[in-house]
């Protein structure tokens, strides 16, 4: 991959990761996730992110699809070493 594609397609990625995982085709992506795989320029991308994913409901009239995904990542993790992926059910 050249330098100066590196950390668009790491945010591709991720965005492509929410895609298949969470079933929806409207993936939103926070700020501040953005922040961290940009965080060491174009051409240095993180190895791996920990990323939470929240389907919420589209409350746009005219949307097309009625739930989206938000991304947002965890921070604070340094040692990725025995993570699993867990399910957190969450009422609102």
């Amino acid at each position: 991959m050249q330098f100066k594609k590196r950390a668009p397609k790491g945010v591709k990625e991720v965005v492509k990761f929410a895609q298949k995982t969470m079933g929806t085709n409207d993936v939103r992506l926070d700020p501040k996730l953005n922040q961290e795989i940009w965080k060491l320029g174009v051409k240095d991308v993180p190895r791996r992110i920990r990323v939470r994913l929240e389907r919420k409901r589209n409350d746009d009239e005219d949307a097309k699809e009625k739930l989206y995904t938000y991304a947002t990542p965890v921070l604070g993790i340094t040692n990725f070493h025995g993570l699993q992926t867990t399910v957190i059910e969450q009422d609102e």
